[in-house]
């Protein structure tokens, strides 16, 4: 296995657009993050549910001018997600919908993780609790 080095925490995350409404209006979002070096793109690929209910798995260099919102991407995006990974984002599809299916390193937080492993701590725990759920628990505080 090669030495990757220290990583920040990687997340993978299943964007399902109902109605294959894909329109790419996300890559600008996420080429700034990478520019800025918030995140850093491990594979991303693209997910389509037919009608019928079969599903099919797309690269980046499989999509054509689909793909040229994401021309500005920078990284090694490819070859961590398998065919089973795609299956189980399929089923969370509604038929005639698409998803794309993005890991990310988070690599703002590899001092963080330099810093623990290097005081001789141990992460025995982590969670993401997502943005709406969060906002309705702010909300019932301040009711």
């Amino acid at each position: 296995m090669a030495d990757v080095g220290v990583l920040g925490p990687v997340e993978l995350a299943v964007i399902a657009f109902p109605g294959s409404n894909f329109n790419g209006s996300i890559a600008p979002a996420l080429a700034e993050l990478v520019e800025q070096g918030t995140i850093r793109i491990i594979d991303l690929v693209f997910v389509r549910k037919d009608e019928d209910g079969s599903m099919i798995g797309l690269e980046l260099d499989d999509l054509g001018d689909e793909a040229a919102p994401f021309d500005d991407l920078d990284g090694e995006a490819g070859g961590l997600l398998s065919d089973e990974d795609l299956e189980m984002a399929a089923e969370l599809l509604e038929p005639g919908s698409a998803a794309v299916l993005i890991v990310w390193e988070n690599t703002w937080a590899r001092k963080v993780v330099s810093a623990i492993a290097g005081s001789g701590g141990v992460l025995v725990a982590h969670d993401r609790i997502d943005a709406e759920t969060v906002a309705m628990a702010l909300e019932s505080l301040e009711a």
